[in-house]
Order: structure tokens, then C-alpha cells, then sequence
């Protein structure tokens, strides 16, 4: 491949990463690149799990040999097998050398390569019925992070020591790439998460809201929502202080994400406040009134704390027709209000109470959403 090919190559990984979302598209962008720069026919990225001593696979891309998946659950490798990462990273590297790439065949160690000929690559290539891969080590604020690998079937031509060199490069970009992502992927999480209590908060249960209702317009999915208020924060404050205050919230939000964890794929969040929500997707609504129950009794256990009220609304119960994110949000809120001026130690749940109730009266009304409030959710906490 010459000068003015390769350049193209690494300028076509770098923006295939730069445009990934998220990190599983960053990962892949990153093996596509590599494997077609490098002519190969099969292409892997592995992160080196040091609390768990293990490689692990990532992504596989290319012509998969039998049991390899595109992106694996459990794909794995004790690092004892594949000591380099280990060894020459922190020995070699470490004493001045450079992290370059090297060349592994199926018959053998290939010229040019670095000592510590390693059997169990070759077994893996003989297996998978490729005849060469020449791996690069990543580097990533100054520490090992993982390795990227390259492999071509038997009958085509081995890997040079300048594909090497090359390879080395390419795992340098790669690494600038995963390194972009990984700040891309934290500020996403910072805008989407209650910083105090590390709950989501009120701006992901926008989102998150709105497209369960689109979930619920299109296939009928159960949507409901807790909305819960954290009793006696007020008093907590002026009577212990704010820290206090704060510790109570964030117990109350650990005890959140305890009870919504009985709801597969709950949102756990924060809305601001003493305020905050549970939004389930699916689950039935009893399953969800236990789940609220559960945290009802949890919360009135907190030291310092006053238990919580807590409202339920759910499309599965007889409120009307639910349009918008909004309207449901309007029936957990005034199911809450209900709760808390009774001082309730279970759930209110909206639609289930008796003819005279005010949440009933509010779940029978016309809904006055304009198309503007379909379209984006603005309920009372909304700045």
C-alpha cells in the first residue's frame, strides 16, 4: 500500500470513529478501519480488564470463524495466555522502548518479532483458519488499555514489519479515537445525571418519557410513572443542616434505585429537589404499585427522614387516554399531592380511587394538551 493510501486509511478511521455514537459504534468504526487499511480479513478490539486479569473482546469484525460474534457477551482471554499486553507494556515499555505492533503466524514467530514467541496465538490462528494477525498494542493516558488485531487467511500474504509500523499508528489513532468517546460518552452522562444523588435526572426523564409514550402510542407499551416527595427535608435542613439534608437524599436515592430495580430497564431519577420518579416501561402496573409500596415502607426507615409520598400513574389503569408525556405526569403528580396531604404510608395510585376522588375527577377530564406540550414534556418542575 503506498504513502498516499495509507494516509487516506487513517484519515477514513479517524472520521469513522470521530462520527460513532457511543461506544460499541466507536469500537466497531475502530476494527473496520484497521482491518481495511491493513488488507485484512478479520478484525478484533480487546480491552485489557485489570481487576478481572483478562482480554477482553469487544468487537469482531470480518469473515467471523465459528463461535465468534460481531459483539460478544463473554468473549474472553486470561492475560497469562496473552502475557504481552502485561509484559512488555510494563517491563519493556516502561524502560524506555515503544509500543509497536508486532506479526504472529500460524506456523510460527515471524521475522522481526519481538521474544516471547506465544504459543496460544498461534493455536488460535492454526483453529480459526487464518494464516497471520499482527497485533498493536493501545495506549491510553499513558497506561496499556487494550489491543488491536489484524488477521488474513491462510494462502494470502504475511504481515511485513512495515504493516507492523503501520498497525502501530493506526492503534495510536485509535487510541486518540476511544479517548475522544470516552469524553464525549462523560459529558453525555453529566448532562443526564443528578450530580448529588448519581440518579438520572428531570432532563433524561424528559427524553426518557417521551419516547415511552411514543412506545405506548405505536404498540401499546404499559408506560407508568412514580412521583414521589421526600417528607420532612425542610425540617432535616433547618434542624441538622444542609449536609445532613443532602445525606438523607442521597440514601433516599439509593433506596430508589434498590425498589426500581424490581422493574426490568426502570429509570431511577432525581427530578430536583425532594422530588423524584421511577418510570417503567412494560412491567404491569401492579408490578409497579409493589414496587412503590416497597418504597414507601423503605423511606419511612431512613433515620432523620420522614417516610415519602408517593403517587402512581399508569396507561394500564383507567385514566383515559394518555397523548402526552405531560398528561401522565399531571396523574402521578396530583396521585402524589393526594398521598401527601393524607400523610398515606402506601402509594395513591390514580384511577383506582373512589368516584369522589380529585385524582379520579382529574383522570376523566378531556385532555387540553396543545400540540406544542405533546410534543416536548413541561410539567411544574420544568425551569
Amino acid at each position: 500500500m503506498g504513502e498516499d493510501r495509507r494516509l487516506v486509511a487513517v484519515v477514513a478511521l479517524a472520521q469513522g470513529m470521530a462520527a460513532a455514537h457511543g461506544s460499541h459504534e466507536a469500537w466497531r468504526a475502530a476494527a473496520v478501519g484497521a482491518c481495511r487499511a491493513l488488507g485484512g480479513s478479520f478484525a478484533a478490539l480487546s480491552v485489557w480488564e485489570r481487576e478481572l486479569g483478562r482480554l477482553k473482546v469487544l468487537v469482531n469484525v470480518g469473515e467471523l470463524a465459528e463461535g465468534e460474534e460481531e459483539f460478544p457477551e463473554d468473549e474472553s482471554y486470561p492475560v497469562h495466555q496473552f502475557a504481552e499486553i502485561t509484559e512488555f507494556l510494563h517491563e519493556q515499555w516502561a524502560g524506555g522502548g515503544e509500543p509497536d505492533a508486532w506479526v504472529e503466524t500460524a506456523e510460527g514467530p515471524a521475522a522481526g518479532r519481538r521474544p516471547g514467541y506465544c504459543h496460544q496465538r498461534v493455536a488460535a490462528l492454526r483453529r480459526r483458519g487464518r494464516g497471520c494477525c499482527v497485533v498493536a498494542p493501545i495506549v491510553l493516558h499513558g497506561r496499556a488499555w487494550g489491543e488491536l488485531y489484524v488477521a488474513r487467511p491462510v494462502g494470502e500474504p504475511v504481515f511485513e514489519r512495515a504493516d507492523a509500523d503501520f498497525a502501530t499508528v493506526l492503534a495510536a489513532v485509535v487510541a486518540a479515537g476511544i479517548a475522544q468517546t470516552e469524553r464525549l460518552e462523560e459529558a453525555r452522562r453529566l448532562a443526564f445525571t443528578d450530580a448529588l444523588t448519581g440518579l438520572a435526572n428531570r432532563r433524561a426523564v424528559d427524553v426518557h418519557l417521551e419516547q415511552a409514550i411514543e412506545r405506548h402510542r405505536r404498540d401499546g407499551a404499559v408506560v407508568s410513572l412514580v412521583v414521589c416527595d421526600l417528607n420532612g427535608l425542610k425540617r432535616v435542613n433547618d434542624t441538622h443542616g444542609h449536609a445532613a439534608g443532602d445525606r438523607l437524599l442521597e440514601r433516599f436515592g439509593s433506596v430508589l434505585s434498590l425498589c426500581g430495580a424490581m422493574l426490568p430497564g426502570a429509570l431511577a431519577a432525581r427530578l430536583g429537589g425532594d422530588e423524584f420518579c421511577l418510570l417503567a416501561v412494560g412491567p404491569p402496573a401492579e408490578q409497579v404499585v409493589k414496587a412503590a409500596g416497597e418504597l414507601c415502607r423503605r423511606a419511612a426507615e431512613l433515620e432523620l427522614g420522614d417516610g415519602v409520598a408517593c403517587g402512581v400513574a399508569s396507561t394500564e389503569d383507567p385514566i383515559g387516554p394518555v397523548r402526552s408525556a405531560r398528561r401522565l405526569f399531571r396523574l402521578a403528580d396530583a396521585a402524589q399531592y393526594r398521598a401527601k396531604a393524607e400523610r398515606a404510608a402506601r402509594p395513591v395510585v390514580a384511577g383506582r380511587a373512589g368516584p369522589g376522588d380529585p385524582v379520579m375527577r382529574l383522570a376523566d377530564e378531556p385532555s387540553q394538551e396543545t400540540d406544542g406540550e405533546r410534543r416536548r414534556f413541561r410539567g411544574r418542575h420544568a425551569p
